[in-house]
């Protein structure tokens, strides 16, 4: 039953996915945004929610590992397993933009979060405190600002409609009720579909006597992920690479700025069993990107090389 349960929930998680991506797509467009935008912003944030609840929740109970835990592993897999398979399937476009800002960032913030989990600033035992996560939460309001600021500074009007318009293109016509119902929609089936199955997978795993750190740091982790997988992969399919590349980096600025900033305003957030070779593997995740991608893409032997090294931290972690 439980296995039955898991491709259900699989199947939703697509299909939310889909509606989401669409919906999302057409609401953004009639503003002029762009792609990337679109997925660092609008698609990085609803598809972190399930990421946003687990760390929340797993703080206000006092688990800090369970906080930290799933935005680390969450992060490590948007990159390596989403990023490298969506890489695998179409090459992914990467700008100057995105090279000189967006990167750059989301490898900062990694090693922002390295330095304030081992207390670099503080001095007290492996504590993020309520002053580090409000310094997250300027930081993350800051990147929003300039992210929207920059382009609509930055957009150009969409010319009219000529016959023989594309996918893109036809979605400015979708009402925005329509559009705003398909985020709402989609939304809500990935959240439940993502939550039915984390908990079966969870469930599944301790069956089999799997350690809780390790069902933080790779099932929770990669369950929370399963909707930034799914719009990457649709986004990727449609060819709107700028969106699926946008998804995965807003997610991981997302996931340490915001969530881990909120989690620690419930209380400190003390993690020991997130080890330095963890946090390590976080940070060469989110500079894979830039070392991949300085000829203007992602290819595909760049994708293989980041999926087989998801697959050896993910051996570390079974093996130790």
């Amino acid at each position: 039953m439980e296995y039955i349960i898991l491709i259900v929930t699989l199947v939703g998680i697509v299909l939310g996915a889909d509606l989401l991506l669409n919906g999302s797509v057409a609401i953004a467009k009639r503003f002029h945004v762009s792609d990337f935008v679109i997925g660092a912003v609008i698609v990085g944030i609803g598809t972190s929610v399930p990421e946003l609840v687990v760390s929340f929740f797993g703080a206000l109970k006092g688990n800090a590992d369970v906080a930290i835990g799933n935005v680390v592993g969450s992060n490590i897999f948007n990159v390596l397993g989403i990023l490298g398979l969506t890489a695998l399937l179409f090459p992914i476009a990467i700008d100057k933009k995105n090279m000189t800002f967006e990167i750059p960032l989301c490898i900062g913030v990694s090693v922002l979060l390295t330095l304030l989990a081992f207390n670099f600033f503080n001095g007290t035992p492996a504590t993020i405190s309520r002053i580090d996560g409000i310094v997250l939460l300027l930081i993350f309001a800051g990147y929003m600002w300039y992210s929207i600021a920059r382009d609509k500074r930055e957009s150009t009007p969409i010319p009219p409609l000529t016959e023989g318009a594309n996918d893109k293109e036809m979605q400015c016509l979708m009402p925005v009720w329509k559009a705003v119902m398909k985020v709402v929609v989609g939304l809500g089936i990935l959240i439940v579909s993502c939550d039915m199955f984390v908990d079966d997978a969870v469930a599944i795993a301790k069956s089999w006597g799997v350690d809780d750190a390790i069902i933080s740091l790779t099932l929770v982790a990669c369950g929370t992920s399963l909707p930034e997988l799914a719009a990457s992969v649709v986004a990727a399919c449609k060819k709107n690479t700028q969106l699926a590349l946008g998804n995965i980096v807003g997610s991981n600025i997302f996931n340490i700025l915001l969530i881990l900033g909120l989690s620690s305003q419930v209380m400190p957030l003390v993690s020991a069993d997130i080890t330095i070779v963890d946090y390590a593997v976080m940070i060469a995740a989110a500079a894979f990107p830039l070392l991949f991608g300085f000829r203007g893409k992602i290819g595909r032997v760049g994708g293989a090389l980041m999926v087989i090294a998801f697959a050896v931290y993910t051996w570390y972690l079974i093996a130790g």
